[in-house]
């Protein structure tokens, strides 16, 4: 492709001669990416499909362009671009860049966005040979884990820094929905609606796109089929579509239960290298999350049955179409995606009872957590006695069971019992 071609595509993308949609700011990834930049390795940001990535670019391109910045010292590049289609390789990134540099001429150091670099087969030798050589600040994006990390494994160890792109948290759903909460007293004048709009929350889910418009359902079962059809399907050259579809929508509608990939591949009917395959391509995408049994042996933990869980409830709502009857496992699949978020190490706890969540500090378990999205006296006793169970394994004083509605605190002998409404707790 000639270069004027080359930057005439690329400029209906970049601030050169336009402003560019660049969505509602999330501040709390822009903070992390000027973080990251400072390091001056490569940043890379990746999570799932249409999480964000894209417009966290964007946005951080128009935060410098804001602060004097010359608009020319950034150049965006969307690998997804249909234009671009046919000539994907590393030869056309070399070239994408020398048509920018001749003919739009940055006036210092460039900033280089690569977004969904999945697609450009060798793209990590020409990230590394642009950061040895200080010749641009690098940023990356990608929706594929297991790539990406071997890549980045091999020729980019020890030379980048990463960012985890996640469909918005409860506040943000807030701040998207125009609730923005700043003071204790804007929480406490806003209980009911902050309830009202964490029911949407736990049925649309969290992705912007799917937050700001109509037609939700619609976007939501494209955003499956995407993942499902150019994420892995395409990607790890899948033939059995319909095989891996059913593995994902099972897998959507049983979160927050064990999984054993042997009565699994019964279930469908397919094999069981093919269930384990299949398994690693949904985390690979980001699509769900494993939490294995704690266990201080390693073997243990990979033959006992993993708890799955969704990265957006949205998207699992529109594959299962249970919403109503599964607003617990909704719950928890809530207080999972959040411990993920802010970086924990979480697994389940299982003995005579059972605790929803364990979390590591260190080298031991730092938290207990059980989550009932509804009292009666029978629930009551098991999710307090599986909770007490597991901070007596831990030697833990203190552990939190996450509700509906109730908020209180409970002694049992020496230890403390925290009740705490989910809403509550996704604000702290």
């Amino acid at each position: 492709m000639e270069k004027e071609k080359i930057i005439e595509i690329l400029d209906e993308w970049n601030f050169w001669s336009k402003t560019p949609d660049y969505g509602i700011l999330r501040n709390g990834y822009l903070r992390l990416i000027e973080k990251m930049k400072a390091t001056k390795q490569v940043v890379f940001i990746t999570g799932v499909r249409r999480s964000g990535k894209s417009t966290l670019m964007k946005q951080h391109i128009k935060e410098m362009i804001d602060k004097g910045d010359d608009k020319r010292n950034s150049l965006y590049i969307n690998f997804e671009e249909p234009k671009f289609i046919g000539e994907l390789s590393v030869e056309f990134l070399i070239d994408a860049f020398d048509a920018y540099l001749e003919i739009v001429q940055p006036t210092s150091t460039p900033n280089l966005f690569l977004d969904e670099i999945q697609h450009i087969e060798g793209w990590e030798r020409f990230v590394r040979a642009l950061h040895e050589k200080g010749s641009a600040n690098i940023f990356v994006s990608g929706s594929s884990a297991r790539l990406l990390s071997k890549e980045l494994g091999t020729a980019l160890t020890g030379r980048h820094v990463d960012i985890h792109v996640y469909p918005l948290t409860f506040r943000e759903f807030l701040d998207f929905n125009n609730l923005t909460l700043e003071t204790t007293l804007d929480i406490v004048s806003n209980k009911l609606k902050i309830r009202q709009m964490m029911r949407d929350y736990l049925s649309s889910g969290g992705f912007p796109l799917v937050v700001l418009f109509e037609g939700k359902n619609e976007i939501l079962r494209n955003y499956f089929d995407d993942i499902i059809l150019r994420d892995i399907a395409e990607r790890y050259r899948v033939l059995k579509i319909d095989k891996l579809r059913s593995l994902a929508k099972y897998y959507l509608t049983n979160i927050g239960a064990p999984s054993s990939f042997r009565k699994i591949a019964k279930f469908i009917g397919i094999s069981l290298d093919s269930v384990e395959r299949y398994s690693y391509y949904f985390s690979d995408a980001y699509l769900i999350f494993f939490v294995k049994k704690f266990s201080y042996s390693l073997k243990e933990q990979e033959v006992n049955p993993r708890k799955v869980y969704a990265i957006d409830p949205g998207l699992r709502n529109i594959v299962s179409f249970k919403f109503s009857e599964d607003i617990g496992k909704l719950y928890e699949n809530a207080v999972f995606l959040e411990l993920y978020r802010r970086g924990e190490e979480v697994y389940y706890h299982k003995g005579k009872h059972e605790c929803d969540f364990v979390v590591k500090g260190g080298e031991t378990i730092a938290q207990a957590l059980q989550v009932c999205y509804s009292f009666t006296e029978h629930t009551r006793e098991r999710e307090i006695a599986g909770l007490l169970e597991a901070m007596d394994e831990f030697k833990l004083s203190e552990g939190t069971i996450i509700t509906d509605e109730m908020e209180t605190v409970e002694k049992h002998g020496e230890k403390s019992v925290r009740f705490v409404p989910l809403w509550k707790w996704l604000l702290d």
